[in-house]
Order: structure tokens, then sequence, then C-alpha cells
């Protein structure tokens, strides 16, 4: 059994140590589109040194994403990369973010649920520095075919959405460009750069990284109903609910509840199609 969800479970997790930079937190933010316009003051918290603060998103990528590659390679999980879907993630921010950091990253297998013709993975990777625990990064992953092993079904997590029009609606459009330059924070699946990969994949082009799509939502929701300000944000997670090209426009809407965003993001030039879903941005 290419999964063996007991022994992916009791196995020791993986630690390691991560660092970061300023230059990390710049490459990250402007692979989200930050810095349009340039001279923007806004825009200077996420691309100048002296200004600089972290969205929170960041901690998808620190340290090279690493812990998401390593626990599918944890004791009991044995499938073939191909049929690996991510299909959600979820962020619990403990406390700010800082600049500069070196910090310990403990990644382990926390649930294996078994959806019939599918199998879901949730790999969780707790980061903490010398003052502490920084932030709790979960990773659900769809894997095809893996499921019917008589596991748990799991949890369905559902936001809802409000019947009412939304209380804000932004556009981000996506750089040509951008999915070239987001990989360079760590995620280097050809999928999302050489065509040919792509066609094989059975995509037109390469298509945007889902966590792309995940990093600029929470900026927009940043930007505007926090009023620019990263360390309000206490939680994050969402549903990949479907692809996006570079060149397309990200259209982000969003209802605000007491402590909480619940958004949805859809590709505007392709009638709306879903991007993401059950999305919440918990906050102060």
């Amino acid at each position: 059994m290419p999964i063996d969800a007991a022994k992916a479970l009791a196995a020791d997790p993986r630690v390691g140590s991560i660092g970061w930079d300023h230059k990390d937190i710049q490459l990250y933010h402007l692979g989200l589109g930050a810095g349009r316009p340039a001279n923007d003051s806004d825009e200077l918290r996420y691309t100048l040194e002296s200004r600089l603060h972290v969205l929170p998103s960041f901690a998808t990528v620190a340290g090279a994403g690493m812990a998401m590659l390593g626990g599918l390679a944890a004791p009991g999980i044995d499938v073939d990369l191909a049929s690996v879907l991510h299909g959600g993630h979820s962020i619990e921010l403990h406390r700010p973010i800082p600049v500069k950091g070196e910090a310990t990253s403990t990644s382990k297998v926390a649930a294996v649920y078994d959806k019939g013709k599918a199998a879901v993975i949730v790999l969780r990777s707790e980061v903490a520095d010398a003052d502490g625990p920084l932030w709790t990064s979960d990773a659900q992953l769809f894997v095809r075919g893996e499921g019917g092993f008589g596991g748990e079904r799991g949890p369905s997590v559902s936001s809802g959405q409000p019947d009412r029009a939304p209380d804000r609606t932004e556009e981000r459009r996506i750089r040509e460009d951008q999915a070239l330059l987001y990989r360079l924070s760590g995620d280097w699946n050809p999928l999302h750069a050489d065509p040919e990969f792509a066609k094989a994949a059975g995509f037109d082009q390469p298509i945007l990284h889902g966590l792309c799509s995940y990093g600029m939502t929470l900026k927009a929701v940043v930007d505007t109903v926090l009023g620019g300000d990263v360390s309000r944000v206490r939680a994050y997670r969402t549903r990949f609910a479907g692809i996006v090209f570079p060149g397309e426009t990200l259209r982000i809407r969003m209802w605000q509840e007491p402590g909480r965003v619940l958004v949805s993001v859809s590709a505007a030039e392709r009638d709306d199609a879903p991007v993401l879903a059950d999305t919440v941005v918990a906050h102060a």
C-alpha cells in the first residue's frame, strides 16, 4: 500500500534550520506583484529594506518551502508526485515574522484522510526562533488514486459565502513574467515555466503557482481592509479551486465580518472561473 497512514503519523518529525533576510522577503513580495507603482509609499513597505514589513504568507516559502517536499518523503508515504495536487493551505501566526530570522522548522504528517478515490495528506510545519513560536503551516495535499484504505474521511471545511454583495472587490493583474519571478522563492516545478512541460500536463501554457495567488490575495486584504498592517493577521486559510494563467486578472471579493474577512477569488477574463475558495483571513 503506497500510503501507510499509521506509519506516517507515528514517524518522528523532521527538524531543520531555516533562515531568511530582507532579500528573501523582497524577492517574495516582488513575486506577488508588489512594487506597482514602484514609488508608491504603500508599496515601499514591501520593496524597500528601510521600510520593510513581512507579509505573513511568506511562511509558505521560508526555507524555500522544503517542509512540504520533505513531508512527501516521510515513512509510510510512497506516492507518485504526478498524482499530487496542492488542495489547500493554512497558516496560523503566533507573532509577526521578522525581516531577518534564524529558526527551527519541525515538520510532520499531521493527518491522513481517506476520500474514497483519493487521499488527503496534511503536512504540518511548526517554526520557532529563539524568542518562541512564529507560525504553524498546514499544507493539504490531494493524492489521486490513493484512497480506499479505510481511514477517516476527515472534516469538511467550508466558510460559506454571505448571501449579499461583497463589501469590497479588488482586481490584481498577474504579470506575464510573474511565475518566472515567483519560482525564484523556491518552487521550481517546470509546470510554471516550461511551455512544453505544461502542454504535456494538459495546459495550453504554464500556470501560476497556487501559493502565488494565495499571497496576492492576502496582500490585497492587508492593503485594503487591514489598512496595510500585516501584524493584524492572525490566521489565513484557503482551498485551491482552480488555475490561473500569467497575464490574467484575479478578481478578489471580500466580505467583512467581526474578526475575519471572507474571500472569494476568480479569474476575471474566464467568466470568473474559481481560483481560491473557502478563503478566510482572521485578524485582530
